[in-house]
């Protein structure tokens, strides 16, 4: 991915031309992020249950509200068994629940002392698969406290409480949640050519890190895709670590891990049909 070279003056050092890339980079993102309310909605979800934890080292009180919606999709089958061999595993990671996690808010517990408290929104039929078997239950907190501690850099116990009498600690408040998980692909430089359909084949890609010493904050992934004469050919979905493109009809196929946890709303993909390269950026989440 190329700066526009009419922002840059011929004097400009490489250093220069990287941080104002940086500068227009992180614009371009919330800008993209802004403009596409359409892409959410608005839900109310309901009660479930309600975690009591604290965090680690300081010991402050944190509740969680695992809550149900029939909005947030449920996560791939999973039998007992393949749970109990998910658990035994070197990799439990590699299972996805899909959840929608709030912000913190501030509540007073029984005994009129204040304490943080989140809500974590998961799929309805998951949920109550959840609540008939007491292991389902337990990973689903897990999960969920794995996810408020990868989103806003908590480390919290593993030694909560299911509180018995309350499903709920506050009042339930509306999420706005992700409908699409697709970045918008933008098209520059438009090109009429064509290319006759052929087997689908692992395209030519690298990954970059920037900045290139020290913690990442971005990934930027440049894909070769040959014969591609327009972005509308093009499906890419990202997870939280796993870039998946298809281009059709059936030219090539990219499915790859991320060696980090990305911001997936933030992340911006551009493809250039000069050059047929599909540029992904994406936000590092710092850990």
């Amino acid at each position: 991915m190329e700066a526009d070279s009419s922002l840059l003056s011929s004097e400009m050092e490489l250093q220069q031309q990287e941080e104002l890339y940086q500068q227009l980079l992180i614009q371009t993102m919330g800008k993209m992020q802004s403009e596409n309310p359409r892409d959410s909605r608005v839900i109310r979800p309901q009660p479930g249950l309600c975690v009591k934890t604290f965090t680690l080292p300081d010991k402050r009180k944190v509740f969680v509200n695992i809550c149900q919606s029939a909005a947030v999709p449920p996560p791939p089958p999973l039998s007992r068994e393949a749970l109990v061999e998910l658990l035994e595993s070197e990799d439990p990671t590699g299972y996805r629940v899909p959840m929608s996690i709030g912000e913190a808010h501030t509540e007073v517990d029984n005994n009129s002392q204040g304490c943080t408290a989140y809500d974590v929104v998961i799929s309805e039929d998951f949920f109550q698969k959840c609540q008939k078997d007491p292991l389902f239950q337990q990973f689903l907190i897990a999960v969920s406290l794995e996810g408020l501690e990868n989103k806003y850099n908590l480390e919290l116990s593993r030694d909560w409480k299911v509180l018995k009498n309350r499903k709920f600690l506050g009042s339930v408040n509306e999420q706005n949640i992700r409908t699409k998980s697709k970045p918008v692909i933008q098209e520059i430089e438009p090109k009429d050519t064509h290319t006759a359909p052929e087997p689908a084949k692992r395209p030519e890609f690298c990954l970059l890190v920037e900045p290139p010493v020290g913690d990442p904050e971005f990934l930027i992934a440049e894909i070769q895709l040959p014969g591609v004469a327009s972005s509308l050919s093009l499906v890419l979905d990202l997870g939280e670590d796993r870039l998946v493109l298809n281009a059709r009809p059936s030219l090539f196929h990219l499915d790859c891990f991320i060696p980090f946890f990305i911001d997936q709303e933030g992340s911006v993909a551009q493809y250039n049909t000069n050059t047929q390269i599909l540029t992904v950026t994406m936000p590092v989440v710092s850990s």
